[in-house]
């Protein structure tokens, strides 16, 4: 006999709606940082690309990601990045390359992700998703098919995130 049940994960998913140009997003850092803390490997939070036609170097920043993803070192990279949003505004690409190196990453194989586009299709899906769910601008969390919008304001987002993991985890 089959379980009609849906499927739940093994560990409840955060998905993190993110574009690494976004000042809004750096200020996200703080909480998806104590998200980590609190539940370590028992809430997984997964980057989610929107790169917003506002930001010039957004699309190009969120394949790096994926290319530091793809490196073992994505988290990191996405907080240097957004840690350092007005050098990215400046410089562009280039930056993006010099924050891999910084961080001891294949910056050659960097440069030649962003050249041959190998991630574009993630970027795309991410951001197709995202608009088909009613992202409109970043930070925006989705959790337990709940979407918070932290584009106006971070205001008792991480509060509402816990309890929601707090109630999956518990429920596991």
């Amino acid at each position: 006999m089959s379980d009609p049940s849906p499927v739940r994960p093994a560990v409840p998913v955060l998905d993190v709606w993110c574009e690494l140009q976004c000042p809004d997003c750096r200020g996200a850092l703080d909480d998806l940082r104590a998200l980590r803390a609190r539940y370590g490997d028992r809430l997984e939070l997964r980057l989610r690309h929107f790169p917003l036609e506002k930001h010039k170097h957004s699309f190009a920043a969120a394949q790096a990601a994926e290319e530091a993803l793809e490196q073992g070192r994505g988290w990191e990279f996405v907080e240097a990045v957004l840690g350092r949003v007005e050098e990215l505004d400046r410089a562009g690409e280039p930056f993006l390359v010099e924050v891999a190196r910084e961080l001891g990453l294949d910056a050659e194989e960097f440069d030649t992700a962003l050249i041959d586009g190998r991630h574009i299709l993630i970027v795309d899906a991410d951001q197709a998703e995202g608009k088909a769910i009613g992202v409109s601008g970043t930070p925006t969390y989705v959790i337990d098919g709940e979407r918070l919008d932290g584009g106006k304001s971070q205001d008792g987002l991480r509060e509402r995130i816990e309890q929601i993991a707090d109630r999956l985890l518990a429920g596991q």
